[in-house]
């Protein structure tokens, strides 16, 4: 038996509990893993309360993250006492993911863990910070460089934005830092942002062009925000998008594109090919500073899960949570 959080469905209403299952009713893989550490995402607090649709099937064990020690493998790429990490390919919304004692997976799934990275750092990280990871990488492959100006960071405070705020002033960049909740500047300045902005200065409705200001920008928000933040970006900028906070719609048009040459480069987290999964993680270990990582955790006991992901939802949570499962492992 493992003990897990169980999403189910009964006569069309969501239940969640801790509980223990039997472990052929793991989803099928190829590789088993003894779960060292887990995490709360957003897309976690989502399924965990039933406020949108992310769970596909039922029962579902959430958890989009975890990092553990192989127990056994029939993959060849794997072997008992591997350090792993897991981010994405739909796990916690299809397949039975990271808040359980156990996990069964594809192989195909995981990542080995850099040797500098402890299982719970990486759980700091999670996939927020390895999106916002992919991020920076999508703005240097764009040409966004320190010396082109400041970059700016919209839902700062958040663990994507944390993580960015903290990666790109480790680099050099210049981060204006936008939150909604302005009592976190100390917070943000901590990270590296050199400003700080008000998100309501980007909430209104977007003109096609604003005076250029970001060299730029990687926006977790969407809607408004990302319309305004497109209009301000300057001649061959990029801007690296990857969440949608503030709603699906872009209320923009074609000019920042067509007149000031501006990316608009979509950074997906779930299906990213391995090899880019890979380059990321290493990309973490060598340019993410942990004490800064550390300064943003918050720990989280694996019975308080449930309980605290309404928060998520209304914007109450700070950087990252980490969730330990079993963690002496580490």
């Amino acid at each position: 038996m493992t003990h897990a959080i169980v999403i189910d469905k009964v006569n069309d209403h969501q239940t969640v509990e801790q509980k223990a299952v039997a472990l052929p009713d793991l989803a099928e893989g190829d590789v088993s893993i003894k779960v060292a550490w887990s995490t709360l995402n957003y897309k976690d607090a989502l399924a965990i309360t039933g406020a949108s649709p992310v769970v596909r099937s039922f029962p579902m064990v959430p958890g989009i993250d975890l990092s553990g020690i192989v127990l056994e493998s029939r993959h060849a790429g794997f072997k008992k006492g591997d350090r792993v990490v897991l981010n994405g390919w739909g796990v916690g919304e299809k397949h039975w993911g990271g808040l359980a004692d156990e996990a069964r997976l594809k192989g195909d799934w995981l990542v080995k863990l850099p040797e500098s990275i402890s299982l719970r750092q990486a759980m700091a990280i999670g996939t927020a910070g390895y999106t916002a990871m992919l991020c920076v990488l999508a703005l240097e492959a764009n040409g966004v460089t320190p010396d082109k100006g400041e970059v700016v960071v919209t839902g700062a405070a958040g663990g994507v934005g944390s993580v960015a705020t903290a990666l790109l002033a480790a680099k050099g960049y210049r981060v204006a830092a936008v939150t909604g909740r302005t009592e976190e500047e100390d917070y943000l300045r901590s990270l590296g942002a050199s400003s700080i902005i008000n998100r309501e200065e980007l909430s209104g409705k977007a003109r096609a062009l604003n005076k250029e200001r970001w060299a730029g920008a990687v926006d977790v928000v969407g809607g408004n925000v990302l319309a305004n933040v497109i209009s301000m970006i300057s001649y061959g900028g990029c801007v690296a998008a990857c969440g949608l906070a503030g709603g699906m719609d872009l209320p923009t048009s074609v000019a920042p594109f067509i007149l000031r040459g501006v990316t608009l480069a979509g950074v997906d987290s779930v299906m990213r090919p391995t090899s880019e999964r890979i380059e990321a993680w290493h990309r973490l270990a060598t340019d993410l500073d942990m004490e800064k990582l550390e300064s943003m955790t918050r720990e989280v006991a694996f019975e308080d899960v449930i309980a605290i992901a309404p928060d998520f939802l209304a914007g109450k949570v700070r950087g990252r949570i980490v969730v330990p499962v079993d963690p002496s492992l580490n």
